[in-house]
């Protein structure tokens, strides 16, 4: 039996991994292993824990990890402590592959975790930018310490190539965020209202802002300019909390205050969950913020796209995907433009860089095959590709 061990440590990786995880889970010759940190374990943030358990999987190992601080020192200390309890954890457990989806600082300590535990990596979305935050190097340096490589489009395979990694251990397989999609049980619009405490009446904006990491303010003052922008279109709007990274504090604060102030037109919701937020996509007129949801999975819904600031700049872009400043004035007008007749259509058409659903039994397929008995990863020299 092969045992495949995934690391999680927010909602919304948790949501891209998931129908990977169930993939895993039904296949005989397989054993999924599921180590939880982060966010799933904080209250604060939900405690998105319950949503991995309500889903029928069962967590083998919980790697505590403090995320009240929120500055630089706090979250090295945060990351010291996924290194030593995921290591832990891999000797627990000796899992054949480890898995690692996205970019995130509490993943290149369990990337370190299980090259020092000799445990190979299998990592999802690697190749990609994102010049707007400490991610990009996190994100390459993972891709560094792993084996296998499934990218989510052939621009990033290519780069992964272009970094060394040897060409028979790149797939390009697309965003597992697709097959979510494309498997949505749909919660009805009123179902989803009477959840939320407003109506979902016309406009209405799905709203994630993220701390902007390589800001000296973390974006504080953009998320300002947003809410400003936000606040002048008589819409509904549903903000989820922001991600836990340095700065965070400030902005998620911020956000409640607003939120609070406009009972009635504005919901706060710390995290929808996947089924919750995919469905409230489906009725809303733009995603606005800087969340990769935006890029990855709005345009297939068919709904209109603001994404705010440098933090996911460089990535690969649907037409649906409109790209702004920072700025009041400059966000006001891509929000005109998100809801003019003539963008919707162009959101109508639902194209996507991303491939097609399918990914999670593609990267499985992989999983299942591959020689795991590695010892060394040798560098491919650029002119070999």
């Amino acid at each position: 039996m092969r045992r495949i061990a995934f690391f999680t440590s927010t909602r919304a990786e948790y949501g891209l991994l998931k129908p990977l995880m169930a993939e895993v889970l039904s296949r005989p010759g397989l054993v999924l292993q599921i180590i939880v940190s982060g966010t799933h374990l904080s209250e604060a943030h939900g405690a998105t824990w319950r949503e991995i358990a309500a889903d029928g999987f069962t967590i083998d190992a919980r790697v505590e990890m403090v995320i009240a601080a929120d500055d630089t020192e706090g979250v090295a200390s945060s990351a010291a402590q996924v290194l030593s309890g995921v290591a832990t954890a891999l000797v627990q457990l000796q899992p054949d592959v480890f898995v690692l989806l996205g970019d995130r600082y509490e993943l290149l300590a369990a990337a370190q975790a299980a090259v020092l535990a000799r445990v190979p990596i299998a990592h999802i979305h690697g190749g990609e930018s994102t010049e707007g935050a400490i991610d990009e190097s996190i994100r390459h340096a993972i891709t560094k310490l792993a084996y296998w490589h499934f990218a989510a489009a052939e621009p990033y395979a290519k780069r992964i190539r272009q970094m060394g990694e040897a060409p028979e251990r790149v797939w390009t397989v697309g965003a597992p965020a697709l097959d979510n999609i494309a498997m949505l049980d749909l919660i009805p619009k009123d179902a989803l209202e009477a959840f939320l405490g407003l109506q979902l009446n016309p406009p209405s904006f799905l709203v994630t802002y993220h701390p902007v990491t390589l800001d000296d303010d973390s974006g504080f003052l953009a998320m300002k300019s947003l809410l400003i922008a936000l606040d002048a279109v008589d819409a509904t709007i549903v903000i989820t909390g922001a991600n836990a990274d340095p700065g965070a504090a400030n902005i998620r604060s911020a956000l409640r205050d607003f939120a609070s102030s406009r009972p009635g037109r504005v919901a706060l919701v710390e995290s929808l969950g996947s089924r919750r937020y995919l469905s409230l996509m489906h009725y809303v007129d733009a995603v606005v913020g800087n969340s990769s949801s935006g890029l990855l999975e709005a345009p297939v819904v068919g709904v209109a796209t603001v994404d705010v600031g440098p933090r996911q700049q460089g990535r690969l872009r649907a037409p649906s995907v409109l790209h702004c400043g920072e700025t009041t004035l400059e966000i006001s007008q891509a929000l005109d433009t998100a809801l003019s007749s003539e963008h919707q259509a162009i959101c109508a058409r639902r194209e996507s860089p991303y491939g097609k659903p399918g990914a999670a039994q593609r990267i499985v397929d992989q999983l299942e095959s591959i020689d795991t008995a590695v010892r060394s990863k040798p560098f491919v020299d650029s002119k070999c590709i």
